[in-house]
């Protein structure tokens, strides 16, 4: 066996038993860490496949941000994890019944693709010798897509100012900017001078 097998099959099991750890353990702080151990993982498969530009998305998007975030949230909530036991356990026949009709139809995929002896054709296109995954990914898309790329990223900056709308909407504590009066400040409205005796403070 070549050294990129046992690698493949180390990373492979690593991201197996860590993505079971995940949901069977008890403490959720401990779940959050096994999925940050799966996520490495996986970076270490996208690497033995050559994509090393998915690698580093998975371990700074997915670990740096997402798990890290998880990670605060579980811990500075003060969750009721025995309401959240008894949910799990309320729905956890419906979610059965969906895992194993996933599962049967993945089984019934490979076993067809198995039995008819052909292998699935998948598009594929030129693979460049001379830059690296990051350079030729950035290369099509700042050029080819690059219309695509910036309408992309308008509707994620109006998701963004949509959620922030929404969420201090409800909130009549939260201070306001009204930029009409801050307009409209002259220097007698502006500056407001106060006399302070000697020795009151503030």
């Amino acid at each position: 066996m070549s050294l990129a097998s046992a690698f493949f099959y180390l990373f492979a099991g690593v991201t197996v038993a860590s993505a079971f750890m995940v949901i069977s353990s008890r403490n959720p702080v401990h779940s959050v860490l096994f999925l940050i151990l799966a996520f490495c993982s996986a970076a270490g498969l996208f690497l033995l496949l050559g994509a090393e530009f998915l690698a580093m998305i998975l371990v700074v998007v997915y670990v740096g941000a997402v798990a890290v975030l998880f990670l605060f949230v579980v811990m500075m909530l003060d969750v009721d994890f025995a309401q959240l036991r008894e949910g799990f356990l309320q729905y956890l026949p419906v979610g059965a019944l969906v895992g194993f009709i996933v599962l049967a139809e993945l089984v019934l995929v490979v076993g067809g693709w198995a039995s008819s002896g052909v292998a699935p054709q998948l598009a594929q296109s030129p693979t460049p010798t001379d830059v690296t995954n990051a350079e030729a990914l950035g290369r099509v898309l700042y050029t080819d897509y690059i219309y695509f790329f910036q309408i992309s990223g308008m509707i994620l900056l109006v998701a963004m100012i949509g959620a922030i709308v929404l969420t201090l909407r409800h909130k009549p504590t939260v201070k306001r900017q009204n930029i009409a009066a801050q307009i409209a400040r002259t220097k007698a409205t502006g500056v407001e001078v106060r006399k302070v005796k000697s020795g009151q403070g503030l």
